[in-house]
């Protein structure tokens, strides 16, 4: 893998600084949509009375670079008909491939079988893509989506609670959703709901006044731990035998009427608890705004009011609810007359559509909670909030599965306690960092090596192998959580990312090349296989990050990365780079790839380490 120096610090940028401000006036379409809108134009002359959506995925090797798929479809639609002058789909395969418009994207075109239609990218329009890439910088790479403005709901911990491994996917898969959307140029509203409202805050003030009458003096030393005042006083609470639990309701009551004593202990319990979290988000590299439960109370009774004058709440048993479909109920007002998550999400949605303005929300919480986000999308499109499916703005409920530890059981402590999630990164770091040490011992590098470094480095590396293991799965499956795997420099992981990237930044470093000189004076051209398969590689990036922003599913990111990789390697293999008379060309290649593969990195919060 090499022996040189590891670092975080980044190269000079490639772009200069007119160049990044002149990217957002050179937007390029992906090549994807280019070749759809080709597509679409043949399929309107070859069969002019069928509204038909192009069929074009990635062929397979040795079949071209893309493939058109309508024909067999098309044939079937036709057959029996008046319309029907293809013999056979063979020949309707052929009608496309004839109608499609010249342009200099296509190379050449094929049909093979029952009408596939296979088509091959022109090599120096590949190249062409790439170098305006590398002159005015990756964002011109950006999808373009339907929308302007997004909310991000993730994260979203208790007040009063540590956050915990159970946290770890909500944060991490709605920061990168958060991210790819932002380079697509939405405006992303990150918000933390977090759970700062409840009966629970009545259980923590009435402790709180109990244990230490003069509280406001004492300071956040009252508190000390907050997961074990938070235990202290639930086992209290749970105590049959004390009126502890009357005068917690109490105080619950208290809190809700806005009695200032009652806020000012309520105000300090969410700071202390917002301070923790804020040092677990700012380890991840994660940016939230926080607009909790308590945010959205003074909307709770105008929303139901509303509801209820469109005829949608009706009582049930004492309780007030809102019939979906005709048969599930989503309860908005408790028989105690008190409020629930439904009708905090309820006006919280409210919210974001009409004050925030929101074009798309998305939600980011275990599959558990499916069935609830259904009312609750439910409840608003009765209520008129959301238009029919096809139009903005829209709600989402982005799923996903369990962490797992090794026995294939929820990931606890062998006290079966819930992994905290500081704990976890702590173990990522240290692990890392006895490995980085090792390897560097064995190579006799370790000298050179100062303890911030060290430090740094395992910090990047650590963080990143635990994100990356979660974000390469399908969000919706669970997946077990495996210090030795995430760690492991083969295979599909962080580390092996880390070190293919390394490398890459070694060659470039090795040419002592001037790489923006090269970017603007020097040009891309393809002498092997190898280099025309990295180059096509490089391009369907923009590609794979629309369909991840389209389905929100950040695992197309990591696949596309690790393949990247891949194909960098075996061109690694068959093309010698420095000291080759194609050495300018693929020096820019080199760079290419590590260009794409940092912005992966950053879709995916993991800090890129330049040296290994």
């Amino acid at each position: 893998m090499g022996d040189d120096e590891a670092s975080t610090s980044s190269p000079p940028e490639s772009q200069t600084q007119p160049q990044q401000l002149a990217a957002a006036e050179h937007g390029l379409e992906s090549v994807k949509r280019k070749l759809c809108r080709l597509v679409a134009s043949s399929l309107s002359a070859t069969v002019p009375g069928l509204d038909v959506e192009p069929m074009l995925e990635e062929s397979k090797a040795g079949f071209g670079d893309y493939q058109c798929n309508n024909a067999m479809s098309l044939f079937s639609s036709l057959r029996g008909s008046s319309d029907a002058n293809f013999q056979n789909p063979r020949a309707i395969g052929q009608a496309i491939l004839n109608n499609l418009p010249p342009s200099d994207i296509v190379e050449s075109t094929s049909v093979a079988g029952p009408g596939y239609v296979n088509i091959v990218i022109s090599s120096d329009w590949i190249a062409q893509r790439i170098q305006h890439m590398l002159i005015y910088g990756i964002k011109t790479w950006a999808p373009t989506l339907p929308i302007k403005r997004a909310v991000v709901d993730f994260s979203s911990p208790n007040i009063a609670k540590e956050m915990h491994v159970g946290h770890l996917r909500s944060t991490i898969i709605g920061d990168t959703v958060a991210r790819m959307f932002e380079f697509a140029n939405i405006e992303v509203l990150r918000r933390n709901h977090v759970g700062d409202w409840g009966t629970q805050f009545g259980m923590l003030i009435e402790f709180l006044f109990e244990q230490f009458p003069n509280w406001e003096e004492v300071g956040n030393q009252a508190i000390g731990d907050l997961q074990s005042f938070y235990k202290a006083s639930k086992e209290k609470f749970d105590n049959k035998e004390s009126d502890f639990k009357v005068k917690a309701q109490q105080a619950v009551v208290r809190l809700q009427q806005g009695e200032e004593r009652y806020r000012a202990a309520w105000k300090k319990i969410c700071e202390i608890s917002r301070n923790e979290f804020e040092s677990v988000y700012k380890r991840l590299g994660v940016e939230l705004e926080e607009k909790g439960e308590s945010f959205y109370n003074p909307y709770i009774l105008p929303v139901l009011e509303e509801l209820t004058k469109k005829g949608l709440v009706t009582e049930d048993k004492g309780a007030q609810i809102i019939l979906i479909e005709g048969q599930s109920a989503l309860i908005v007002v408790k028989k105690d007359g008190g409020f629930n998550y439904a009708s905090t999400d309820l006006a919280a949605l409210w919210y974001r559509l009409n004050v925030e303005k929101a074009e798309l929300i998305v939600y980011l919480t275990d599959v558990g909670q499916k069935l609830h986000f259904h009312k609750l999308f439910s409840a608003a499109s009765m209520a008129g909030w959301l238009p029919d499916q096809n139009e903005y703005p829209k709600t989402s409920h982005v799923g996903f599965g369990l962490v797992l530890g090794l026995d294939g059981k929820r990931f606890r402590t062998r006290c079966t306690e819930v992994v905290r999630l500081v704990d976890l990164l702590d173990e990522a770091k240290s692990q890392c960092k006895a490995q980085l040490i090792e390897r560097l011992t064995e190579n006799g590098k370790i000298a050179d090596w100062t303890n911030d470094e060290l430090d740094r480095t395992s910090e990047a590396i650590g963080l990143g192998a635990v994100k990356y293991a979660d974000l390469k799965n399908n969000r919706l499956t669970n997946y077990t959580f495996s210090f030795e795997k995430m760690l492991s420099d083969k295979g599909n992981t962080a580390v092996y990312l880390q070190y293919a990237h390394a490398r890459i930044c070694s060659i470039i470093e090795k040419a002592s090349k001037d790489i923006d000189e090269l970017t603007t004076k020097a040009s891309i051209t393809f002498i092997h296989a190898d280099e025309r398969a990295l180059g096509l590689h490089i391009i369907r990036f923009q590609e794979v990050l629309e369909q991840a922003c389209t389905d929100l599913f950040p695992h197309y990111l990591c696949d596309y990365l690790y393949s990247l990789s891949e194909a960098f390697s075996k061109f690694y293999t068959s093309c010698q780079v420095v000291g080759s008379p194609e050495e300018t060309s693929r020096l820019l290649l080199c760079q290419a790839t590590a260009v794409v593969m940092r912005q992966c990195f950053n879709f995916l919060g993991i800090t890129p380490v330049y040296k290994l």
